[in-house]
Order: structure tokens, then C-alpha cells, then sequence
């Protein structure tokens, strides 16, 4: 293997491939990134045996072609402090991987490529073809109620929901949930339900661009997803994810709609002196205002007051403030409307002119 590549043009992909690349791994070779120059074409690969990505770059010159396995931080770092116009002159010889760049020589230990483990090939059930940018705002708005270590392993991830008509994304990690509706046309006969991981989930996202559409495979066990030079594929978790339905809030007959604004800073500034563990905040709604208050242990106290539309009795519940915050970062619109029934149930947040998301957070007793 020789060929020479400009650093821009390989610093891109293996930045991305590299996000795949766990530091901590049982397996030696799953530190590394395969490198493999056929023609005028360099593909590299990452992959933590959950999720793989592939990137493909064309080369200057290819001298010489072959297949090797290199450390993806290291050569990630080495391409990151050479000058950005630098042309880079790589070379395999006995096992050593060589970088070289102007008056600067880099030596890399190797691993063959042979020992690089493959995504198990799977027959494809069924695709759904979307612009980019809308699965972008759909996996950004959700993405924030995962979970991330919980020992129910179904939540560690995303379900997709996907019916003749539309794609439904949802995420929970069992104190609130996030949902977004989008509608698409697939040549599905019924409901399919499957789970994202959470690492698919963040490094899809990665991909995605503004323009263009995308188009998603899932198989039995995988999802996987071709963008511009860039080919991810994900396993998908096997589990049952929860019925979400059950989730929503029913009958709230307490609607307050506010500047989105307004109340995310108000909640922010309130959360300098909440409880640092438990994050938790209290909320008196009355006719016309909201008022949040919170405390912690050193006997600090905040109160914030924000002008509403509500006209109902007075209500008293107990949040925690990091979630409503999430919630309130992730509206896209001027007016959040809020819907309750009483102390002890969920809040339901919308979007006032945007009704295809919807998010739900669960009470605290304070």
C-alpha cells in the first residue's frame, strides 16, 4: 500500500469513522480504523461491533493498493497537528505504517486486516426514504430523553415506529418521554416497532446533512443508511420498548401557553440554586402567572415570576428543573403550551404552532 492524500481531504472521514472507535476495548483491533485503497478509493472503517461506519475518500496518486488495519486516535491526532494545506505521503511496508508530511515522519504499529471483524450480512425487510435534514430534526428534538446506562436495555436507545403513513420517533428514559410525528408514504402493509441504540442514534445524527434524502434499511437485526460517501450501519436492540400511548397524559383540562423564551431562562436561573442532586424545582400556577421557586441545602432560594395565559385554578407541582429545560431548548417555536390536570400527574409540553412533537415529564414530590 502507497498513495498520497491531502490532509483535508482524509481528516473528514476519519474524524467521523474515528467518533465510532471506542478507547476502551476488549479486542485490540476494534481500536483501529481499516484502510483499504483499491484504485484511486480509500475506504475506512470504524466500528465497536454495535455500530460500524464506513468512509470513502479518493487519493491523488495510489501507487500501490492493499488493506491494513492502523491505532484511528493516533493517525486521527497526527492528521489533526499537521498544517491544513499538507499533502500526506502514506506507505505499508513490513507491517509499519508510514505517514509522512513535508519534513515530519510518522511510524504506526499495524494489525491485519484479516483480523478486522465484518457486519454479519442480513436480508433487508423493508427501506423509508426521508430528506436528511427532516430525520435530523426529528433524531434532535427526541434524542435528549434517552437513557443512557439504565439496566432496562430497551431504553437505552430510540424507537422507530413506522406505519404505512408516517415515521414516529420516540425516546424515554422512564421520568419523560419525547415523540415526533413525520408523514411518509411506505410500501409497509403494517406497524413496524424497532430500537436504535443509543451510540446509532448519536453517530447517524453525525451524518446527516441539509440537503438530499435518505434512505433507511432495516433488516431483522440492523439498520443501515447510505449518505453521500458514507455508509452506517447499526444493530438494533432487541427488546420490547414500552407502550408510549399509556405514557401521554389523558384528560388535562390546565392549559398554559408562555414565551418559550421567557420560561426557559426563568426555569434556568431558578436552577443555580436548586438541589444539585435532585434537581428539583416547584411551581405555583395562578390566574395570569407562573411562578417557580427553588432551594437547596446551604438554604439558598430562588423565585422566578413569568406572565401566562391561564385562567384556571391554582395549581402547585413539583419538577425537575433540567428536564422542562431539555423540553424548552428543543421547541421550535415562540409559544410553549403546557397541559396539566393535577399535582400529582405529567405535564404535557407542545409547541404551539407545531403539533407533531410532544413531550411528557413526570411530576417530583418535593
Amino acid at each position: 500500500m502507497h498513495f498520497v492524500i491531502s490532509r483535508e481531504a482524509l481528516l473528514k472521514p476519519l474524524q467521523l469513522v474515528s467518533g465510532v472507535v471506542e478507547r476502551r476495548q476488549t479486542l485490540p483491533v476494534l481500536s483501529n480504523v481499516l484502510l483499504v485503497l483499491n484504485g484511486n478509493e480509500l475506504s475506512l472503517t470504524g466500528t465497536d461491533l454495535e455500530v460500524e461506519l464506513v468512509g470513502r475518500v479518493a487519493v491523488d496518486s495510489a501507487h500501490s493498493h492493499g488493506a491494513v488495519t492502523v491505532p484511528a486516535r493516533k493517525l486521527l491526532d497526527i492528521c489533526k497537528s499537521l498544517a491544513d494545506d499538507a499533502m500526506l505521503e502514506i506507505s505499508l511496508k513490513d507491517n509499519k505504517f508510514t505517514v509522512k508530511a513535508g519534513r515530519s515522519r510518522f511510524s504506526l504499529t499495524t494489525l491485519a486486516a484479516s483480523e478486522f471483524p465484518n457486519v454479519e450480512e442480513e436480508a433487508d425487510t423493508f427501506s423509508l426514504t426521508l430528506p436528511q435534514a427532516k430525520l435530523g430534526e426529528l433524531l434532535d428534538s427526541t434524542s435528549f430523553a434517552m437513557a443512557q446506562q439504565d439496566v432496562r436495555y430497551y431504553l437505552n436507545g430510540m424507537l422507530f415506529e413506522i406505519s404505512p403513513d408516517y415515521l414516529r420517533v420516540v425516546s424515554t428514559d422512564g421520568h419523560r418521554l419525547a415523540m415526533e410525528t413525520h408523514k411518509v408514504n411506505n410500501d409497509i402493509s403494517s406497524v413496524q416497532q424497532l430500537i436504535v441504540p443509543r451510540k446509532g442514534v448519536m453517530e447517524l445524527s453525525r451524518l446527516l446533512g441539509e440537503e438530499g434524502d435518505i434512505t433507511l434499511v432495516f433488516g431483522q437485526n440492523h439498520i443501515r443508511a447510505a449518505v453521500a460517501d458514507f455508509t452506517f450501519t447499526s444493530k438494533l436492540v432487541d427488546g420490547k420498548f414500552p407502550d408510549y400511548n399509556r405514557v401521554l397524559p389523558k384528560g388535562g383540562d390546565k392549559v398554559v401557553t408562555g414565551d418559550c423564551q421567557a420560561l426557559r431562562q426563568a426555569f434556568s436561573r431558578a436552577s443555580i440554586l436548586s438541589n444539585e442532586k435532585y434537581r428539583g424545582v416547584r411551581i405555583v400556577l395562578k390566574a395570569g402567572e407562573l411562578r417557580i421557586f427553588a432551594n437547596n441545602p446551604e438554604q439558598e432560594e430562588a423565585e422566578e415570576v413569568v406572565t401566562v395565559e391561564y385562567q384556571g385554578d391554582e395549581l402547585e407541582m413539583g419538577f425537575n428543573v433540567s428536564y422542562l429545560i431539555d423540553v424548552l431548548s428543543t421547541l421550535r417555536s415562540k409559544q410553549a403550551k403546557i397541559t396539566l390536570l393535577d399535582s400529582n400527574s405529567s405535564a404535557l409540553i407542545e409547541s404551539c404552532d407545531d403539533s407533531n412533537a410532544m413531550y411528557v415529564v413526570m411530576p417530583m414530590r418535593l
